[in-house]
């Protein structure tokens, strides 16, 4: 039985953005950003995606070794015991290393690093960062009578804090080789259902509330190993145009094959009829839920 791959694009619905927070500049929080055809867009890296999928995956109880530490005093995490992929879902998904060698020694079982089986590549914002910024008064911890045993304070003074913010949608891809998932499909089905209900994606003690749910979703379950299509081919309207390409699989001049794709979200829900009969006619699988196309899309890829 051939393999196949899952190749993916999600897109957001839009809000207002300052929930990734890199470095700062005195007490002006800077987005981070990457510059594309001249303008500048704000990202979230794979890695914050990731670790809000632990933490799905958690919620959704699935065996974990990788728990967040909130009373350090540094960003820290704890791990219940060795990284063990036959064991725990985070370690069979996302992957691990054990750099110490000393460490490394003891992993008897298995290698001291493994790659993460689920691939993922920045979320893009779809409109270009417009130097908005809000600000906001940090007030004083005033010492009185009546806390004056017990008063602390982080600063001398109150402080204005400036935010850069932008008011945006996001795309982002992923991919899943189905030769990688086998030995764990149930963790892979999990994996899909947290990806359709992503939370939580968030910098700053995660302050800002903005949902990575997918608005819409552009899938292709194939034997190619590339996806073959513009990964980030979401328009500022949330248009994919590269839909277009798709036919059926034996017309002649076939370009991308209708009934590898799985499409939903709003973008469905937009569609005139013409256009709906036309990518059904491909084979396309279309859903106006996008729920409902990862659980389908799951038992697929993953085995009824």
């Amino acid at each position: 039985m051939t393999s196949l791959n899952l190749f993916a694009t999600v897109l957001t619905y839009p809000a207002p953005a300052g929930n990734y927070r890199g470095e700062s500049e005195e007490n002006r929080t800077v987005l981070q950003k990457i510059t594309r055809n001249g303008q500048k867009f704000a990202v979230v890296s794979p890695e914050s995606l990731r670790n809000a999928l632990r933490e799905m995956l958690i919620v959704l109880d699935q065996p974990h070794n990788r728990t967040r530490v909130y009373d350090a005093d540094q960003l820290a995490v704890e791990f219940k015991e060795f990284p063990n992929p036959d064991k725990y879902a985070d370690d069979f998904l996302f992957g691990y290393m054990v750099a110490k060698p000393e460490d490394a020694k003891k992993m008897k079982e298995h290698p001291p690093k493994r790659d993460s089986v689920f691939r993922c590549n920045m979320a893009v914002a779809l409109n270009p960062y417009r130097y908005d910024a809000v600000f906001h008064q940090s007030p004083l911890n005033q010492k009185t009578k009546r806390n004056e045993k017990v008063f602390w304070s982080n600063a001398s003074t109150s402080a204005l804090l400036h935010r850069e913010v932008t008011h945006t949608a996001f795309q982002y891809p992923f991919a899943l080789s189905q030769q990688d998932c086998q030995e764990k499909p149930e963790w892979t089905k999990a994996l899909l259902q947290a990806i359709a209900q992503l939370n939580g994606v968030a910098g700053g003690h995660a302050r800002a509330y903005y949902e990575f749910a997918p608005r819409s979703m552009v899938a292709r379950l194939t034997p190619k190993l590339v996806a073959g299509y513009n990964t980030y081919g979401f328009d500022e309207n949330g248009n994919f145009t590269e839909l277009d390409r798709l036919t059926e699989r034996d017309t002649e001049n076939a370009d991308l094959p209708g009934d590898e794709f799985w499409i939903g979200g709003e973008i469905v829900r937009n569609l005139d009829d013409e256009t709906r009969e036309s990518l059904a006619a491909t084979g396309a699988h279309l859903y106006a839920n996008p729920e409902r196309l990862f659980d389908e899309l799951a038992e697929v890829f993953c085995g009824g």
